[in-house]
């Protein structure tokens, strides 16, 4: 087994030769802070880089750390707290704080990731940003109350859940206890393989390619369904725009014509009434204006002689002008009354078509001005588009080449690094005990496969259905990872001849293998160790070690092989304290001894510290990892 460990180590250490081994600093997670969560009334955790291990008897509470950190990063709690919350408690919170490394010339993928964060930051919260740049910490926090109602966080301020669970997935991954079976889906084995292949940057322009193409598709689909009406809308536009037309409107018409139609109703009593004001005024023998005139001539005589009067003169002076003013415009009314009976029929008539036509088209003059212009232009637009259908197809057909030409690149990309990636994790489960298992990666062309719909294909040309199909999100074809775990045995799909413990095992190998193309996570393992024996154990913790040096990984585990391997060992463990039952986290890895370890891998290995030939074998896998 050793030499299958050694050689597993090799294919480990060459991916990590491409960054400065042990100097990349890694983004990670710093600390945890838990609150009144299930058993645990108070905890404060601190993780470091490499392996970090968490241990504990079956039902002290190792997963429940797990649980924790998922509630951190966005998983949904259960309705009505569910039990998260501590008996007596109002609400339970976590914590959890990472650090990220600055980029600069020498930094590894893991400062890529902090860039990355950074964009995503910019581009969702970008109040964050500064806070961000300054410090290069995040604190991504939960809270839950006894009714269930939850309370996302981001550096101590609210955010929606969706962002602090788009954000957590940048960074951080959780295996739980039965998600290696995630390996057997189709679109986690496309990701792994794309990951080894280094096809992101196809893969983006595969997806912006197919974007277009599905956006001129859909547009050459609506222009189709939309006919009918279209022309429908096109006859009804032309009569509305015609209308309008027709009544030649002008801004204020509608004022001017109500207030002429008045002079026109009243004409005759206008005349009659007004042209007696003038008589009287100034054109009758005893005018009241020729009586005015002789009052400011005697009045204007006396002011001469006597003092006192040059006040009353001046105001009859005025009153003569106003008089004479108010006479002149009278006269210049009334000559411009008319009494048209014709004129006021065609008054009323224009007033009538034109407050039918703001009822019509609910609205005012001014109003129906602007409507007329906007039902001209969409009419102009709605013609030209009746035109555009050879151009929609063209389009269709220019992306499509588009489509065809990035899906050729993405595929070449993948099928260069199906049989490496196979050789590489052949290699790698070898040091797993699976050294005669053949591991192939299939690649399906889609075309083959049975289509499903997709933007009402059924609608469309039999030939653009197909290859909507065909050309799907994530390129031209499917993957399939198949194993052969006996010689002689032929290569079958992994979800149908893989047992639990073998996925498992692919599963790390393939970490491995994809170690130097994921830099910088935080990798959790909730007990991977699962359906793995104690003989495989001290190679799980190998691969488990050497997967530390390019990401954070935190393990909770059963072996006692693994937890000796840890840079950091949490041990779990259930008290009764004042009558209740709590979780409570002893970090063994820092207490300036071996002893308590040596006791906690002592009692995983024999179910008790104080056996001698225990402590000896726990100090034993102590030394080996050291």
């Amino acid at each position: 087994m050793s030499a299958y460990i050694s050689s597993f180590a090799t294919i480990v250490r060459n991916h990590v030769a491409t960054s400065v081994a042990g100097d990349d600093p890694k983004g990670m997670l710093v600390d945890l802070s838990i609150r009144d969560l299930a058993l645990i009334d108070a905890a404060e955790l601190s993780f470091g880089p490499g392996l970090n291990v968490i241990s504990g008897e079956t039902g002290a509470g190792k997963s429940l750390l797990v649980g924790a950190l998922e509630l951190a990063l966005g998983a949904r709690a259960r309705v009505g707290g569910g039990g998260q919350v501590r008996d007596g408690a109002r609400e339970a919170r976590v914590e959890a704080r990472f650090e990220f490394p600055r980029p600069n010339q020498n930094s590894g993928v893991a400062a890529d990731r902090a860039l990355v964060i950074g964009a995503w930051l910019e581009a969702n919260l970008p109040d964050f940003v500064e806070e961000w740049e300054s410090n290069r910490e995040l604190i991504l926090g939960r809270t839950i109350t006894s009714e269930g109602r939850t309370r996302a966080r981001i550096n101590q301020r609210p955010v929606p859940l969706k962002s602090l669970r788009e954000l957590a997935a940048l960074f951080l991954e959780i295996h739980g206890q039965n998600d290696h079976q995630k390996l057997c889906e189709a679109d986690e084995q496309l990701r792994l393989l794309d990951g080894y292949a280094g096809a992101a940057k196809p893969l983006a322009a595969y997806r912006e390619a197919r974007r277009d193409w599905v956006e001129a598709v859909s547009m050459l689909r609506d222009f189709n369904d939309a006919c009918d009406e279209r022309r429908d809308r096109l006859d009804l536009l032309r009569f509305q725009v015609g209308e309008l037309a027709e009544a030649e409107l002008k801004p204020r018409e509608i004022e001017g014509l109500k207030v002429e139609r008045e002079l026109l109703r009243h004409g005759e009593e206008l005349l009659r009434e007004l042209g007696g004001i003038t008589d009287r005024l100034s054109e009758s023998d005893n005018a009241l204006l020729d009586q005015v005139r002789i009052m400011e001539r005697i009045v204007s005589a006396w002011q001469i002689r006597v003092e006192g009067l040059q006040e009353p003169a001046d105001s009859l002076r005025d009153a003569v002008v106003y008089l004479e003013e108010a006479a002149a415009g009278l006269v210049s009314f009334t000559d411009a009354v008319e009494v048209d009976a014709e004129r006021l029929e065609e008054v009323e008539e224009r007033l009538n078509e034109l407050e039918r036509l703001c009822h019509k088209f609910g609205s005012d003059e001014e109003g129906l001005i602007d409507l007329a212009a906007r039902l001209e232009q969409e009419l102009e637009t709605l013609e030209q588009t009746e035109s555009s259908s050879e151009k929609l197809e063209a389009d269709v057909a220019r992306t499509r080449k588009n489509v065809a030409a990035a899906a050729k690149k993405l595929s070449k990309v993948r099928a260069a690094a199906r049989v490496p990636l196979a050789l590489e994790v052949e290699t790698a489960l070898a040091g797993l005990e699976l050294g005669r298992a053949r591991f192939e990666v299939a690649l399906l062309d889609r075309k083959k496969s049975a289509p499903t719909p997709e933007l009402g294909a059924s609608e469309l040309d039999p030939k653009i259905a197909a290859d909507l199909f065909h050309f799907g999100v994530d390129g031209a074809e499917t993957i399939e990872f198949l194993l052969a775990a006996n010689p002689g045995e032929a290569a079958g799909s992994l979800a149908k001849v893989a047992s639990g413990g073998e996925v498992a095992r692919i599963m790390l190998a393939l970490r491995g293998v994809l170690a130097s193309s994921d830099r910088g996570r935080t990798l959790v393992f909730d007990e991977v160790d699962a359906g793995v024996g104690g003989r495989l154990g001290p190679a799980v913790a190998e691969r488990l070690r050497e997967l530390g040096e390019v990401n954070q990984v935190l393990c909770i585990t059963h072996l006692p092989s693994i937890a000796a391997a840890a840079h950091l060992h949490h041990k779990v463990a259930k008290e009764v304290r004042a009558g209740r039952t709590m979780t409570i986290f002893d970090e063994l890895s820092r207490t300036g001894s071996e002893e308590a370890r040596v006791r906690e891998l002592a009692d995983m290995i024999a179910g008790g510290a104080d056996e001698e030939t225990a402590r000896a074998e726990a100090s034993r896998l102590l030394r080996a990892f050291a």
